[in-house]
C-alpha cells in the first residue's frame, strides 16, 4: 500500500480550518453595538450599566491602555431561528494565541447579573436553547483594554506597564458582535476530528492503530459535503464513532484532569485588574459546571476567593453553590501562591494559616495539599510548614523549567531540613495550562519518570497566567479521551481524589532531600530591591507589633489589635505572590507595592509605639526594648530595661593609607581605596580576609540574559566584571566608630559607612546606592581566608547547607542562591557570618591560592551579596533611584552567632524612656531555641501563642519560662488547633521543659 499519510493529515488540517470549524455557526446576523468609555479607574457595575453609550461598529478602535469600556449589544432573534440554539459571538479584537494577556470582558444581563467572561478562547455567550423567533437580546460587557505586555516579540522594553506612562492610544479593534446559530453536531464533529487527528500524530508510524485512525478519518472526510457541512456532519460522525469507541489498553497511563485557571495575583497587570480577572474566570467556570456534569474545577489562593466575595457578590453566590456540590474545589490552603524562597519563617506559616482558615470559615473545607504550580523553586524548610499546617501533599510543575538537570521523579517524598516528608507530585504534562491536546497527553505518558512503579498523574486543565480557565472544547476532548485506545485515560477529579489514588498506587516512592532548586529565574532573588526590602521590614515589624501588643495586653489590658494585624498580615502575604516579591511584575505593581509597604510600616510603628508606651509608662528611665529572640546590651529577649554600658572604638590613620578601626575584639584595616584589606579577630588570633584580596569590594557585571529579563541571570554574566575601586571621598565618620567612603561609577553614586560598634565583633557595612545603570548587576564581595566544602544559608525555621564546589552539574547550576538573614561559612573551630537586613541573592565560590613560590596554597572562599539589577522588562525603570542596604561581617562566628546577628540586624534597637523595666512575657534559656512569634490567640480567647524552633541544627533541651499566670499548655498546629497525637510538655510552676530535634518547629497555646 502506498504511504499517503501526509496527504490525509494535510487534508484534515485544511478541511477543519476552512470548512468544518466555520460551519459551527452557519448563520449569523449583526448585533447593534454601542460603547461608553469609563474615565479613570473601573466603575461599579450599576454605573456602567446606566451609562449612555455611543454607537460603535466592527473595525472601530477602542480602549486606551488599562481602560474600561462598557459595551451594550442589542438585537432580535430572527423568526427563522425558532427552536435552534443561538449564541452571541463577541470578538472584542482578540488574538486567540493570547488568552489572559490582552483585552477581556465580563458579560452582564440588564439586571446586573453576570453571565460569563469573554477572552480570546471564549468568545461566545449562550442566548437561547431553544430560541424563540423575535426574542429580544440585550447584553452588557464590562471590557478591559489591558495592553499586551508580553508580545509576539517578547521582552522588549515597554512603557505600557504603568497607567502613568502608557498613554491613551486605543489598543484594540472591535472585530465582531453577531447573533449566530450554534450547530452542536458540527461542533461535536470538530472535537471528534481534533482528538483523533492529534492522537494519530502521536502514535508510532508502524502501529496499526495509527493507520486505522488515518483510514477512518479519510472516510469521514469523504462523507462531508463541503458545500453542506451542516447537513452531512452527522454522517461523518457516525463513521468516526468506532474509532472513538475503542478502549484504552489496560496498562495505559491514567490522567486525573483538574479544571484549572492559574491566575497570577499580579504580573503583567495590576492587583486591581486581577480582581476582575478572577470574577471573569469564576463566572465562566460556574457556568461550565452547570453545563457539564462531569467537570470539576479547582481554584487556589484564598485571597482571590475573598476578592470575589467582596467585589462580585453575584458571582460569589454561584461559586458557593458549586462548592456545596463538590465541583468547585478550594485548593492549596494558602493565602496566595507565594514565592517560597524569600518569605520568612513566620510569614510562610501565616500563608497557610490565613489560607486554610478562609476555606474553613467559608465552606468548612480543609485542604490537604499545597498547590504551587508556578512558584520559582521551593525552600527546604517548606515540608515542615506544610505538615504543621495540617497538610501532607504538594503539587508543582515549575521544576520542569530547569535548564541544566532533569529532575528524576514525578511522584516522590520530599524531605525537608527537619526530616519531615511530604508526598509530592510534578505533573508530567509539564504545564499548568493543559488544553487536553493529544501532544500534551502523549508527552505526559512518555515523560512520566515513575513508569513501572506508578501510573497516575494530574493535568491542570485550562487557560491560565491571566486566567480564563477550562473551555467547553477541553471538556469535549476529555470526554473522548476517557477510555480511548492509544491514549492515556482521562477522568475529571478533585486534587484530593488524585492524591488518594497516587498514594495508593505508589506506597513506597523515592525520597528527595533538601531544597527543590529551580535552575532558572535566579535573578528574582534580586530584582526590585525595594519590594524585597518592604517585605523583609514588614515581616519584622509584624513580629514586633504582635510581641509588644501581646505583652501589653497581658500586663496592662492594652486592647490587642486583632483586626488590624489580621488585615496587615493579609496585605503582606498578598505581596509575597510569586510575581510581586520576586520582582517580575510591571512597573505599576511595584510602584503600588512601595506605597503599600510605607503604609504598613506606619501602621505597625504606631501599634508598636502605643504598646511600648503602655508597658513603660511615664518616666525618665532610659529603656531599650529588645524585640530580638536573644539578649542584647544586657536586655533580655522580649523585654525592656536600661541598656548596658558600651565599650569604645578607635579610628586611626593607616600608615599605608586609609584608616584602622579597633574595638579590642576586632581590628579592621580599610585601605586608601575604601576596601577592607584586614579584619583581624583578636580573640582567635585569626585573619578574616584572604591574602592579596579585599573585602567590601563592589563589583559590576554586564547583565543581559537570553530571555526573561527581570527573572533570569545567566551564568555568562560572570565573564565580564568591573571592580569598583575608585574612591571620591574617604574619611572617618562623625560618630567616632566608622569610616565614610564615596564612589561614583557610570551614572551612579555609592556612599558607604563602615562601622565597628564598641564591644561587638562585627563590622557593619551601610551601603547607599543612587542607581542609574541599565542592564547591570551589582555585587558586594567578601573574599574569606576559609577552607569550607559547604556553607549554611538561613531558610524558614532553620538553615540549609550547600556545597562551595561544582563537582556535578547540580552544584554548578546553583550559581545564584537564596539566603534569609545570614550566610555562614566555617572550618571546624572558626567561622564567618555575613548577615543582611534586606537582600536574598548571593553566590559562593572558592579558589586555591598559588603565589608561584609555594608560600601560600590556602583556600579563598568568596561570598558575594547581590545588591541591584537593572533589567528593562517588564519594568523599563527597574530599581532606578536611591537604595540603602545594611550588611555585617562577623568574624569568628559559629552558627549560633550567625543566627543571633541575623536577627539583630533586622530588629534595630528601640529606645525610649519610661517608669519601669518590662519583663519578657516568655523566655527561653537556650540560644538554640528561637522564638519566632509571641501573640494572642486568633480565637479571641486571650490565650498566648508561642511559636519557636531549634535553630542550630542539633538536639536541644531547654526551659521555657512563662511570665504570667498560666493554667495550661497545649501543643497546636499552625492554626492553633490542639494536636491530638502530641503530648503536652509538663508545666512546673512557670517553667516548661522542652526537647527539640534539629530544626523542629513547635507551637504552644498558653492558657491564661
Amino acid at each position: 500500500m502506498h504511504d499517503d499519510r501526509t496527504l490525509v493529515e494535510a487534508r484534515l488540517r485544511r478541511v477543519l480550518d476552512e470548512r468544518i470549524r466555520p460551519a459551527v455557526y452557519p448563520e449569523s446576523v449583526p448585533l447593534e453595538a454601542a460603547v461608553w468609555h469609563a474615565p479613570g479607574e473601573p466603575v461599579p457595575v450599576a454605573e456602567g450599566l446606566a451609562a449612555e453609550p455611543e454607537p460603535i461598529g466592527p473595525g472601530a478602535r477602542w480602549g486606551a491602555p488599562w481602560g474600561t469600556s462598557w459595551f451594550r449589544v442589542t438585537g432580535t432573534v430572527p423568526e427563522a431561528w425558532a427552536g435552534k440554539t443561538v449564541e452571541a459571538i463577541l470578538d472584542l479584537g482578540f488574538d486567540e494565541n493570547m488568552p489572559g494577556f490582552q483585552c477581556e470582558g465580563l458579560v452582564y444581563r440588564p439586571d446586573g447579573s453576570p453571565v460569563k467572561g469573554l477572552n480570546p478562547r471564549n468568545q461566545w455567550v449562550r442566548v437561547a436553547a431553544p430560541a424563540e423567533g423575535g426574542e429580544q437580546v440585550r447584553l452588557h460587557i464590562e471590557a478591559a483594554s489591558n495592553p499586551v505586555i508580553l508580545d509576539h516579540h517578547p521582552f522588549l522594553p515597554t512603557r505600557l506597564g504603568d497607567k502613568e506612562t502608557a498613554g491613551s492610544v486605543p489598543q484594540y479593534t472591535l472585530a465582531r458582535t453577531d447573533l449566530a446559530v450554534f450547530d452542536r453536531t458540527v461542533w461535536e464533529l470538530v472535537a471528534d476530528l481534533e482528538v483523533l487527528g492529534e492522537l494519530m500524530a502521536e502514535l508510532p508510524q508502524d502501529t496499526a492503530r495509527r493507520w486505522d485512525i488515518l483510514r477512518t478519518v479519510d472516510r469521514a472526510l469523504d462523507a462531508v459535503d463541503l458545500q453542506d457541512v451542516n447537513g452531512t456532519a452527522a454522517r461523518a460522525r457516525s463513521l468516526l464513532a468506532p474509532a472513538l469507541a475503542a478502549p484504552a489498553a489496560p496498562s495505559a497511563h491514567r490522567i486525573s484532569a483538574v479544571g484549572h485557571a492559574h491566575i497570577d495575583s499580579a504580573w503583567l497587570w495590576p492587583l486591581r485588574e486581577t480582581v476582575r480577572k478572577v470574577a471573569r474566570t469564576t463566572a465562566n467556570m460556574t457556568a461550565l459546571i452547570e453545563d457539564e456534569p462531569d467537570f470539576v474545577f479547582a481554584m487556589s489562593q484564598a485571597q482571590q476567593w475573598a476578592w470575589v466575595k467582596e467585589h462580585r457578590p453575584e458571582v460569589w453566590a454561584r461559586v458557593k453553590k458549586a462548592v456545596a456540590e463538590g465541583r468547585f474545589v478550594p485548593a492549596g490552603g494558602m493565602w496566595v501562591e507565594s514565592d517560597t524562597n524569600m518569605p520568612g519563617s513566620e510569614a510562610m506559616a501565616r500563608q497557610f494559616v490565613h489560607g486554610k482558615r478562609f476555606f474553613l470559615d467559608e465552606f468548612g473545607i480543609e485542604n490537604d495539599e499545597a498547590w504551587l504550580p508556578d512558584t520559582f523553586g521551593f525552600a527546604a524548610g517548606l515540608p515542615q510548614i506544610i505538615r504543621a499546617a495540617g497538610s501532607t501533599r504538594l503539587l508543582t510543575q515549575k521544576i520542569s523549567w530547569s535548564r541544566t538537570n532533569t529532575f528524576p521523579h514525578h511522584t516522590f517524598l520530599w524531605e525537608g531540613i527537619d526530616g519531615t516528608r511530604i508526598f509530592t507530585h510534578f505533573p508530567p504534562v509539564d504545564t499548568y495550562n493543559c488544553a487536553m491536546k493529544g501532544s500534551e497527553l502523549a508527552h505526559a505518558a512518555r515523560n512520566f519518570k515513575d513508569k513501572g512503579r506508578a501510573r497516575h498523574s494530574l493535568a491542570p486543565t485550562g487557560w491560565g497566567d491571566g486566567g480564563g480557565g477550562t473551555t467547553r472544547e477541553m471538556v469535549a476532548r476529555a470526554a473522548r479521551l476517557r477510555d480511548l485506545e492509544g491514549s492515556p485515560t482521562v477522568v475529571w477529579e478533585t486534587p484530593a481524589a488524585f492524591f488518594a489514588k497516587a498514594e495508593a498506587d505508589y506506597p513506597a516512592p523515592p525520597v528527595w532531600v533538601g531544597e527543590l532548586y529551580l535552575e532558572l529565574h535566579r535573578a528574582t532573588l534580586t530584582s526590585q530591591a525595594k519590594t524585597k526590602q518592604g517585605n523583609r521590614r514588614s515581616e519584622h515589624l509584624l513580629r514586633e507589633a504582635e510581641l509588644w501588643a501581646a505583652t501589653a495586653a497581658v500586663r496592662t489590658g492594652f486592647p490587642y489589635p486583632h483586626d488590624e494585624l489580621d488585615r496587615i498580615w493579609k496585605t503582606v502575604l498578598l505581596h509575597q505572590f510569586h510575581d510581586i516579591l520576586p520582582g517580575s511584575s510591571i512597573a505599576w505593581v511595584h510602584r503600588e507595592a512601595r506605597a503599600t509597604y510605607e503604609r504598613v510600616a506606619a501602621e505597625l510603628d504606631a501599634i508598636i509605639e502605643a504598646a511600648q508606651h503602655a508597658l513603660a509608662g511615664e518616666g525618665t528611665t532610659p529603656l531599650l526594648f529588645n524585640s530580638a529572640p536573644h539578649p542584647r546590651a544586657g536586655v533580655p529577649a522580649g523585654g525592656a530595661r536600661p541598656p548596658a554600658a558600651e565599650g569604645a572604638t578607635s579610628v586611626t590613620p593607616r600608615p599605608a593609607g586609609g584608616h584602622v578601626l579597633d574595638n579590642g575584639l576586632l581590628r579592621v584595616e580599610i585601605d586608601g581605596r575604601g576596601l577592607v584589606v584586614s579584619a583581624y579577630d583578636r580573640t582567635a588570633d585569626r585573619e578574616t580576609v584572604a591574602p592579596g584580596t579585599a573585602a567590601n569590594l563592589l563589583q559590576l557585571h554586564q547583565d543581559f540574559p537570553n530571555m526573561w529579563d527581570a527573572w533570569d541571570v545567566d551564568e555568562f554574566y560572570r565573564n565580564t566584571v568591573t571592580d569598583l575601586t575608585g574612591v571620591d571621598e574617604l574619611a572617618p565618620g562623625e560618630d567616632g566608630t566608622s569610616v565614610r567612603i564615596v564612589r561614583t561609577f557610570g551614572a551612579s553614586r555609592v556612599i558607604q559607612l563602615l562601622t565597628l560598634p564598641p564591644g561587638e565583633r562585627r563590622l557593619v557595612v551601610d551601603t547607599e546606592v543612587d542607581w542609574h545603570e541599565t542592564e547591570k548587576f551589582l555585587k558586594l564581595a567578601f573574599p574569606l581566608d576559609l577552607h569550607a566544602e559547604r556553607y549554611a544559608s538561613e531558610t524558614q525555621f532553620g538553615h540549609v547547607h550547600r556545597p562551595t564546589h561544582t563537582n556535578t552539574s547540580w552544584e554548578a547550576a546553583r550559581f545564584e542562591a537564596c539566603n534569609h538573614r545570614f550566610v555562614h561559612l566555617a572550618e571546624p573551630d572558626w567561622g564567618v557570618a555575613i548577615v543582611n537586613d534586606s537582600t536574598y541573592g548571593h553566590d559562593v565560590t572558592r579558589t586555591v591560592r598559588d603565589t608561584g613560590d609555594g608560600a601560600d596554597r590556602g583556600t579563598t572562599t568568596t561570598v558575594r551579596v547581590s545588591l541591584l539589577r537593572a533589567p528593562r522588562f517588564p519594568d523599563p525603570e527597574t530599581d532606578q533611584g536611591v537604595h540603602r542596604f545594611r550588611h555585617a561581617l562577623v568574624p569568628g562566628a559559629d552558627i549560633a552567632d550567625a543566627v543571633r546577628e541575623g536577627w539583630r540586624i533586622n530588629l534595630p534597637e528601640r529606645r525610649t524612656t519610661g517608669a519601669a523595666e518590662v519583663a519578657p512575657l516568655v523566655s527561653v534559656d537556650r540560644d538554640a531555641v528561637v522564638v519566632t512569634a509571641v501573640k494572642l490567640a486568633d480565637d479571641g480567647s486571650g490565650d498566648v501563642i508561642v511559636r519557636f524552633h531549634e535553630a542550630h541544627g542539633s538536639r536541644t533541651r531547654a526551659t521555657l519560662t512563662v511570665g504570667f499566670a498560666c493554667t495550661g499548655v497545649t501543643p497546636t498546629d499552625l492554626l492553633e488547633r490542639p494536636l491530638a497525637d502530641t503530648a503536652a510538655p509538663d508545666l512546673d510552676g512557670d517553667r516548661i521543659a522542652l526537647r527539640l530535634r534539629p530544626f523542629e518547629l513547635w507551637t504552644l497555646r498558653l492558657s491564661r
